[in-house]
């Protein structure tokens, strides 16, 4: 059964906290972040890309980067930016897009239970980007930004919220995105003690839906304390981490797409006679065209779209990962025809997630810095939930969930 326990926050006053919410480290680059934080010093880019706070050029992984970010938020306490509750708290995060409200219960989660497959996994990481969050954690000593899980609907959890959210929100803004947030305090005693026992009790798995990351690196900071600390109990607080815990039936997932840098040195005529053994190929021409269904792909290659639609025999529908179109797409073009076999390392492919839309695409390809791109149609969360549970990977970047949780509402002390 899951542990998600109760913790005191960091947060910020009521008045600032649109001003320090911030998009999270991993959906922008320098330059957006840069223009993001832009005028606003409260904002958490000053924490969790503190490279902003330099000149133009510094390695966002330099030393000084990361020990900037700790200051950064030192200040930012001490300054009254951000406060800690007197007691051990959940709290309801909700947030509105698209005329959706989804509702997530925030505490934190067990290391232990990642390690032991309680925190079921779908993807794997990107070591990178994971060596990256766990120096962020280790020089900062906080818990920067949660994770995103999901769990199976429970009918006295959702009571519990439906009944939190009747009170006025403790923090309740739309930002510029269209994208509303909201945030409740739940410091009943009773209350509390009654939502540990219903994870620990009656919530067998919960799911990593994004933050697969930040989870590891979590974890290995844990790992990496724990072997340092000869009276290590279980209790201390680096065995826990940040997770905002949705049940499973509120989330949506949206595309998640690829771009390639170039066509592995063959033409384009010898790259479409290549595809041909595996798909049929329809020109779309120059209109944007999107993936009509599973098992249909659109493909951005010289200032033209295409539908790919792979042909029988060349998928398995019963076969939890074989039937994911991130694994046609791998064993039919990526692998065979590109010779990208390495996702989690090529520096070949990048990835682009689908709130940017079809148009990033086709501007990537356009500015000659890729070479073609494929769009997929996006997973489900019975997908994700069937490859979880019979402990399967799906390859790296195969789900986009939107909305991204705001940084800097919430933060975790490792102390």
């Amino acid at each position: 059964m899951a542990i998600v326990k109760p913790f005191r926050a960091f947060r910020p006053k009521r008045n600032l906290a649109e001003k320090v919410a911030s998009r999270p480290y991993d959906v922008m680059n320098t330059r957006e972040a840069r223009e993001e934080a832009k005028g606003n010093p409260h904002s958490f880019l000053h924490i969790t890309r503190a490279e902003i706070d330099f000149p133009e050029g510094i390695d966002e992984h330099d030393a000084v980067v990361y020990q900037k970010g700790k200051e950064n938020m030192l200040s930012f306490i001490k300054e009254g930016i951000l406060f800690q509750d007197k007691a051990a708290c959940y709290y309801v995060y909700a947030q509105t897009m698209w005329g959706k409200t989804q509702y997530g219960i925030v505490g934190c989660a067990s290391y232990e239970d990642y390690l032991n497959n309680i925190i079921k996994k779908h993807e794997l990481t990107r070591p990178d980007k994971e060596d990256d969050r766990m120096v962020h954690i280790r020089v900062t000593n906080f818990n920067a930004e949660p994770v995103f899980f999901a769990f199976p609907d429970h009918e006295r959890l959702n009571t519990i919220i439906k009944d939190t959210i009747q009170s006025a929100p403790e923090y309740d803004f739309t930002l510029s995105d269209d994208v509303g947030h909201h945030l409740w305090v739940i410091n009943n005693p009773a209350l509390v003690s009654e939502i540990e026992g219903i994870f620990k009790n009656e919530i067998p798995y919960t799911y990593v839906a994004d933050g697969h990351h930040r989870t590891a690196a979590a974890a290995r900071i844990a790992l990496e304390r724990k072997a340092k600390n000869p009276s290590h109990t279980g209790n201390e607080e680096y065995n826990f981490f940040m997770a905002v815990h949705f049940p499973a039936s509120q989330l949506r997932i949206i595309d998640y797409n690829r771009v390639c840098k170039d066509l592995n040195g063959l033409s384009k005529d010898a790259f479409l006679s290549a595809l041909e053994k595996g798909f049929g190929i329809v020109k779309k021409g120059k209109e944007i065209y999107k993936p009509a269904q599973l098992h249909n792909f659109s493909m951005y290659l010289e200032g033209e779209w295409y539908s790919l639609t792979p042909k029988e025999g060349n998928y398995n529908d019963n076969d939890p990962i074989g039937c994911l179109d991130v694994t046609i797409l791998s064993e039919l073009v990526l692998t065979p025809v590109l010779n990208i076999t390495d996702l989690r390392k090529s520096t070949r492919i990048d990835f682009v997630g689908g709130i940017r839309g079809l148009g990033e695409l086709q501007k990537r390809v356009d500015s000659g810095e890729m070479k073609v791109a494929f769009a997929l149609f996006p997973v489900s969360m019975k997908q994700l939930i069937d490859i979880a549970d019979t402990n399967n990977i799906m390859p790296p970047k195969t789900t986009w969930f939107e909305p991204k949780l705001r940084s800097g509402l919430f933060i975790h002390d490792l102390e």
